[in-house]
């Protein structure tokens, strides 16, 4: 257990601030000077918002913070039936990888400002969101990752989606390093819509067929019940390289993995009396899904598999959240609102067309098909929230005060494979977890806020937040932060923000063990607690602690063009990384003393364990920008233009227990140059009449990585590697719609419209010659273009 800790805010000075714009974006720019052009937000500063603010509505523009609003308007018309594809098609701020392995290819994660989807806070309708109960567990940017799922919540109950681009942990707690995804559901009391659509790539591979609806109800006499219910089918796409093993594509682990989801959604409200409401919203969604892992050779046991056999790895989920609650508006003049949330994530990891070599070697016979873990993630909270002004006299506007407490109680449940899939070196591709991982852990926190805002002058807003939490696991943090917004005329004005955060270990990071097998390698993380991890030189796990700052201007220089422009840096100490990673023999001995079996002729073992590996520091410039076109008789465009210019660097490297480094060059790569230092939108929509017409360019700037050898005088070294760069690339997407009654619309489009495709790989480092493609880079797809038809209909 981690001993407890105080982590202090320590702000500086409020005159940094003012050097971030240049200091942001001169080292961006230095980096990847070449142009690039990417995709837009579709924020309109108009639009009122809710996220990052507990005193009253206001508009996007009129925050202190930076914050894009997203319509559902605007997530249908990207042509995504996810809503992580839909928001990183949006927002260049937000990025995902285009394949993460095993297990984790089956969870939809996403990063916002280039940092790990663990630094990022989900809430719905306001409420904090449980975590997947799937970590991201092989190497990459992404390992270690226990994200919230935003695909498990049906897009068709989304009304709007706010996203908050700065630090909010001194407002929502734990995670909110990078920001805060708040999810607004439909509320209407009447009507409804139905959409199917259909899809494919252009290599008629990734068939999509998807149906959503949802329908607005009386409730009483003047409350509202809304069900929202979406169905999702994609098959797997294959973009391996020919296997150099045999000389076909008989691989064919490099591609999307098959998915079927059914998800479903109500939101509901009804008033008690003139100043109360009743209130509650849930999701429910099971998913199942299967991954294709590295084909095995007809030699490895051709009594079972004489043709040789690919192991697929299958996920069966089933995730649901429940928020009831009862608020009011004049309780002796306060705002109030209490609520209680559930939230779980099961999932049940299973692996077929596989075999036990071991198995069979012992009895004769080995199954094909086994269970070889379940994961189970729980949260539950209470939550009391008071809000009211002050009118002291003595400001130009009341002093807004909140005040909120909150208590939660997380789980993490680990569940053991059948016997079969654990016996000897386990189930091929991966093995099954044996009783000895098995575990239930748990944790209590306990939270308390206080927020004030005013404005100090008619032209000068000011905002103070402070939070104190308590992790029964990993100890105390207070949190602060200040904002600031002048403005100096209804068409200018200046913000700025500057706060602490923190990020308590996930139970899983604390608690996960598991090996991964190749045909040719091995790799094993152990439970950072656990005693094999110790003799590699793990320590307990302590808070990850962050310290932001931005600084941003809103101007509208003439009418109808809204601009805003934000400059941030983000410094995270002892930030929680897979490291301490060991080779050979050394691997060996500590994955069997945490009674982990390998199997034999193996090239490369290796064993890590989570640790607080790295300090960073990120820092960027967001710009959005607006303005809409009348062409009289032909219609009107509505212009888009958003970029975000991004670095992060590793300032310090840790050291583990036994004084060695705990990342090398690669695990270094994984955290600064895995994510494009510029990504650009630029587009609009055309609407003429029943036509409308979407499009949009997209240009991802370059990424880099220290690839792993696979062949040669370095082959599976840890200290020497291939430098290898994705080159910028530009996507396209376009999508015409028709309305053929006012009821009625039909839409036909294209994503990655000119077929586009990343830089491949050196031969000298593809896996088998099967990985082509960086699977370590969020840069662009590597599926190429594809194209959809939809059907939409209102009532």
């Amino acid at each position: 257990m981690n001993q407890p800790s105080s982590i202090r805010p320590r702000l500086r000075p409020a005159a940094l601030a003012i050097s971030l714009l240049y200091a942001a974006v001169a080292p961006a720019i230095a980096a990847d000077a070449e142009p690039e052009v990417a995709a837009l937000a579709a924020v309109a500063v108009q639009d009122v918002v809710v996220t990052g603010t507990r005193d009253i509505q206001r508009s996007a523009g009129e925050s202190l913070s930076p914050i894009d609003v997203i319509s559902a308007k605007d997530l249908q018309r990207t042509g995504q039936t996810d809503l992580r594809d839909a928001l990183v098609k949006l927002l260049p701020s937000i990025n995902r990888l285009a394949q993460t392995g095993d297990a984790a290819n089956l969870t939809s994660a996403l990063t916002l400002r280039g940092l790990s989807p663990n630094h990022v806070l989900l809430l719905v309708n306001g409420k904090r969101r449980h975590t997947s109960a799937n970590i991201t567990a092989d190497a990459g940017s992404q390992q270690g990752a226990t994200p919230v799922d935003i695909d498990l919540i049906p897009v068709s109950a989304v009304d709007h989606i706010e996203v908050l681009r700065d630090g909010a942990a001194a407002q929502y707690g734990s995670d909110a390093i990078a920001g805060v995804i708040n999810v607004i559901l439909k509320s209407s009391s009447q009507g409804g819509s139905l959409t199917a659509t259909t899809g494919e790539y252009y290599k008629h591979d990734g068939f999509t067929l998807g149906g959503a609806a949802d329908v607005g109800l009386p409730l009483g006499g003047d409350g509202f019940l809304h069900l929202s219910t979406e169905y999702r089918r994609h098959e797997h796409s294959m973009r391996s390289g020919a296997d150099e093993r045999t000389g076909t594509y008989v691989n064919r682990t490099l591609g999307d993995p098959q998915v079927r989801r059914e998800s479903f959604g109500a939101n509901a409200g009804i008033a008690v009396d003139k100043d109360v409401e009743l209130y509650a919203f849930a999701t429910a969604a099971h998913r199942t899904g299967g991954s294709y892992q590295n084909y095995r050779l007809p030699s490895k046991l051709p009594q079972v598999h004489p043709g040789g056999f690919s192991p697929v790895e299958t996920s069966n989920e089933t995730d649901a959240a429940l928020t009831a609650g009862i608020r009011g508006t004049d309780l002796a003049g306060w705002r109030w609102d209490l609520s209680a949330s559930y939230g779980i994530d099961n999932v049940k990891i299973n692996m077929v067309d596989s075999a036990n070599t071991d198995l069979y070697a012992a009895t004769g016979a080995t199954p094909t098909s086994f269970h070889l873990a379940q994961y189970k993630n729980s949260q539950q909270s209470v939550n009391a929230d008071v809000a009211r002004g002050f009118d002291t006299g003595a400001l130009p506007s009341s002093l807004s005060v909140a005040l909120g407490a909150e208590f939660r109680r997380e789980t993490y449940e680990v569940g053991a494979g059948d016997e079969a899939s654990y016996f000897g070196s386990g189930s091929q591709a991966l093995p099954g977890l044996s009783p000895i991982s098995a575990g239930k852990h748990s944790r209590n926190i306990g939270a308390a806020y206080a927020d004030f805002s005013t404005k100090l002058t008619n032209q000068w807003e000011a905002e103070l937040a402070g939070r104190y939490e308590h992790y029964s696991d990993a100890g105390s943090t207070r949190n602060a932060k200040v904002s600031t917004r002048y403005e100096f005329n209804p068409r200018f004005a200046l913000r700025a923000t500057a706060s602490t955060g923190f990020r308590a270990p996930s139970l899983a990071q604390e608690n996960y063990t598991s090996l991964a097998v190749s045909p040719t390698t091995a790799g094993g993380q152990l439970a950072v607690n656990s005693d094999a991890a110790r003799k590699l030189g793990a320590l307990a796990l302590r808070p990850e602690k962050s310290r932001s700052f931005n600084l941003g201007l809103v101007a509208e220089p003439i009418d109808n063009l809204h601009i805003t422009v934000d400059a941030y840096r983000i410094l995270i100490r002892d930030r929680i990384v897979q490291g301490g990673t060991y080779t050979g023999q050394a691997a060996i001995d500590a994955l069997t003393a945490a009674g982990i079996s390998l199997p034999s002729g193996l090239s490369s073992v290796s064993a890590s364990y989570y640790a607080n590996g790295v300090d960073t520091r990120t820092q960027g410039l967001d710009f959005v920008a607006g303005y809409p076109s009348n062409l009289g008789a032909l219609g009107r465009i509505d212009w888009d233009f958003s970029a975000n210019i991004n670095t992060s660097k590793v300032t310090k490297v840790a050291n583990d227990g036994n004084g060695q480094t705990l990342l090398n060059a690669q695990q270094v790569g994984y955290l600064t140059t895995a994510t494009p230092k510029n990504k650009l939108i630029v587009g609009g929509v055309w609407t003429l009449d029943d036509w409308s017409v979407s499009l949009h360019a997209a240009r991802y700037g370059k990424t880099a990585t220290e690839a792993t050898f696979y062949s040669g005088p370095n082959i599976y070294s840890t200290t020497v590697f291939n430098h290898i760069e994705n080159k910028p690339k530009t996507l396209t997407d376009l999508e015409v719609r028709y309305a053929v009654t006012k009821k009625l619309q039909l839409a036909a489009g294209a994503t990655n419209l000119f077929d586009v495709y990343p830089t491949k790989v050196p031969a000298t480092s593809r896996y088998l010659g099967v990985y082509q493609y960086d699977t370590a880079a969020a840069q662009i797809p590597f599926n190429g273009g594809y194209y959809y038809v939809r059907a939409n209909y209102k009532f």
